[in-house]
């Protein structure tokens, strides 16, 4: 099964405006893609890294359903360190993705976040972004002890 194939397992569709796969988890399987920035219709796909792993997709959920997009965007206004992280990559996202002029997940606001998945996809993704990281290292564990793609 080529690497579409299981993304499309994994999401239960078919995924939109799919380009690679950034990075497998421990089982060799995809947990991060890349999308393109329009999808095959011509629509924006604001979304450059999205998480496709499941693992991954629910503990980032249990993350922002226990108030984390509010309390790590509260971080990166309070905490110097990761407010530059935060705008350093924004502007990275820009230059990767020019011609749709937003930050990671789509944002437009500058200072707040939309959606943990994407910042974490996105410390995953292009290693050294430090809120993104820490955002990672919240989780109870990176990968399941057995892999979770059937």
């Amino acid at each position: 099964m080529d690497d579409q194939a299981i993304v499309a397992q994994q999401l239960g569709r078919r995924p939109r405006a799919f380009v690679r796969v950034a990075v497998r988890c421990p089982f060799g399987k995809p947990a991060v893609t890349e999308q393109a920035a329009y999808d095959e219709d011509g629509r924006p796909f604001p979304t450059q890294f999205y998480v496709t792993c499941s693992y991954l997709v629910a503990a980032i959920s249990r993350l922002e359903a226990g108030g984390g997009v509010e309390r790590w965007s509260r971080a990166a206004e309070d905490d110097a360190v990761l407010a530059q992280s935060l705008a350093d990559a924004q502007a990275e996202q820009r230059r990767l993705r020019p011609e749709l002029d937003a930050g990671i997940g789509g944002t437009t606001r500058s200072g707040s976040l939309k959606c943990l998945h994407a910042h974490a996809a996105f410390a995953l993704a292009r290693p050294g972004y430090e809120l993104g990281e820490r955002i990672v290292a919240e989780l109870p564990a990176l990968w399941p002890d057995s892999c979770c793609t059937p």
